[in-house]
Formats: C-alpha cells, structure tokens, sequence
C-alpha cells in the first residue's frame, strides 16, 4: 500500500473492511486488537496466526520498521528493526495510539477500570518512573491478594511486608498520576472550549484511598475486611477520574452527542498533551468519526486534528459526511475500502494536496 498521509480517510459499506485497517495498524503499535480481548477473532479463518509489517517516520527523521505475529498460541513474537524484543511496553512507546470508536461513551459512563487506563495511557508515555512502579505494585497486589485468601491462616509477617511494598510503590505511581492530571485538565479545558459550549465539565483525580491517609495505615485498618473479601480494596488500583457536569455525573445530564464530545474531548487532549510533553505526535485511530456528532462539532474536532498536525485515520460510510471538514488539510488521502480490498483515490482539487512523505 502507498505511504498514508496525514488525514486518511478510509470509506465503504459496512463490512467492508475499513476497521479491519484500524485494526492492524493498533495490531502493530500494541500488538493486539481494540475490538477483542482474544486473538482468535482477528486471525483469518483456518488460518493459526497473523503477520503485520509496518514503517514509521518520526518527525525527527527516524524511521522504524515493524513486524507483529501473533498466533493462536503463545505471546506474540515483536520484531523492531530485525531485532526481537520481549515487552509490548518497549513496542508501546514507539508508536503511541489513541483511539475513539463505539467504546469511547464509557469514558463517561463505564467502569473506573477504563477511566484508569485512559490516565495511564498518559502517565506511560510522560512519566519515566511510572512503568516500572506499576509493574511491581502489580507484583505485589498480587502477592498480597494471595494471601489474603489464605483467611484463618494468614501470615501477618510476610502481609506486613507485602503491606509496606505497596505503600511504596504507590508513592510513586500517585505521584505520577497527579502531575500528569493537572497537566492534563488544562489542556483538556482548552480542547472543550473549542469544541463545545458546554464547558461547566469538571475533571477530579481519585487515587484510590483517603488522600489524607497514608496507604500503609488504610491496608493495616482494613485487613479485616480485606481477607474476608479476598482482594485488597485500596491503593492505586482502584484510581478513578470523577467526570462531572453542574456537579453530578456527566452522564446522567449530557445527550448522547454531548458525551461524545466531551469523550472526544478527552482524547484529543491526550494527544495533544503527548505533542506538548514529548515533541511527537500519537496517532489516532476514528472508528465512524459521524456518528452522533451534528456537522458543526463535526469540524470542530477535524479543525482541531489539522491544527495538531498529528496522523489521523478515519472510518464512515459516507465520505461526502467527513471529507469537506478537511477543506484546509493540505496532507488529506481518500480510500476507498471494498471486499477489504483498499484502494487510494485521486485527489480532488481543493481538497487533496500534495504529500511531502
């Protein structure tokens, strides 16, 4: 396939293949799929693995090339220059990808878990120490968990341990996470005032247990509790994002399209915040972009991914519904997706311009 542009947009019927585009393109920034937790789906029929290869130009004129496979079985096997590596992690922070498809109402209106992973998409790619926390609280939360179900025959010594361990990670990862959120909300505020009227939106950081408690005291108080459960309740694990609007939830007061807005909002600033913090552009992945947005948040948000410069890919049914909000795109690629056969069209004048890649 030809080298893609900045704005691509990719049209057809449905079924036709234009996600499957989107799909492997996070297929080989993540090595898997935003649409399913299991590999099975995305794996050809009768077919036990799948291939992607991909290239990609930094703006600092580094080029990277990318081999995915991931079969049935097993990890999957990442290649980056001929070089295998071993973590997604190291794979994650060369292409960062932001997508906003049918799941992006449950920023608003789904479980902490999602809220979580939103913030730390960020807090990954901004903050070095973050990772490397992250993983060994896991370590120990898991360690932790393991005894707590032990019940009568918990070992109050090594819980302890495992008590002052999280408490120290935790330090870390809160910290992490609530420098990049005020970072964050600013960013934000500016991108939903472009975008909608509706700005009384506001944004608060909950990380998890009393925030005028040191953790190591709320896991001591709460073992009770905690062994008969099973599961430890608090510590960063358990971090939200509250979303509000006059003070109640957002999406209990917000129309559908008011939410994705807001939700888009939310991603765009991410994005840009990335831009800012790192000097780089992620890449955004619009999985039927016209859905639920009236015409003029419509160009609102394709305004605003012109004006960030970074690479975006865009799915609908209809072109004539997206392609005159990209009237001041000079970098602008139209494809047309059929039988999942993807076939670039010729620029028009006045819409397409010329590419520099």
């Amino acid at each position: 396939m030809a080298p893609f542009k900045q704005i691509n947009l990719l049209y057809g019927a449905n079924g036709s293949g234009k996600t499957s585009v989107l799909e492997a393109i996070h297929m080989v920034a993540l090595a898997r799929s935003f649409r399913q937790n299991i590999v099975r789906p995305v794996v050809k029929r009768g077919q036990q693995s799948l291939t992607v290869h991909a290239q990609f130009h930094s703006s600092d004129g580094i080029t990277r090339n990318v081999g995915i496979q991931r079969s049935l079985k097993g990890e999957p096997l990442i290649r980056i220059d001929g070089e295998t590596v071993r973590t997604v992690s190291q794979l994650a922070g060369i292409f960062p990808v932001l997508v906003m498809d049918a799941n992006i109402f449950s920023l608003l209106d789904g479980s902490s878990k999602v809220r979580r992973q939103f913030l730390d998409w960020g807090v990954f790619h901004v903050e070095h120490s973050f990772f490397d926390a992250w993983r060994a609280y896991q370590r120990c939360l898991k360690q932790r968990n393991s005894l707590l179900r032990q019940g009568s025959g918990i070992n109050n010594a090594q819980l302890a341990i495992w008590n002052e361990e999280l408490s120290r990670y935790a330090v870390t990862i809160d910290n992490c996470r609530e420098r990049y959120f005020n970072e964050f909300v600013l960013v934000f505020n500016q991108v939903l005032a472009r975008l909608t009227e509706c700005t009384d939106i506001q944004l608060e950081y909950r990380r998890g247990w009393d925030s005028q408690i040191d953790l190591s005291n709320v896991l001591t108080t709460t073992v009770e509790r905690d062994t008969q459960l099973g599961y430890t309740q608090y510590g960063p694990h358990r971090a939200d994002i509250k979303i509000r609007h006059q003070g109640v939830e957002a999406s209990s007061l917000l129309s559908r399209g008011q939410q994705k807005i807001v939700a888009a909002a939310l991603k765009i600033a991410q994005g840009l915040h990335y831009k800012q913090s790192k000097s780089h552009h992620c890449i955004y992945l619009l999985d039927d972009l016209p859905a639920e947005i009236d015409s003029n948040h419509r160009q609102a948000v394709c305004d605003l991914f012109v004006e960030q410069g970074a690479q975006v890919f865009i799915t609908c049914i209809d072109k004539a519904s997206i392609v005159g909000c990209f009237d001041k795109a000079k970098d602008l690629q139209v494809f047309h997706v059929e039988q999942g056969s993807v076939k670039p069209e010729p620029s028009e004048e006045g819409i397409c311009g010329d590419s520099n890649d």
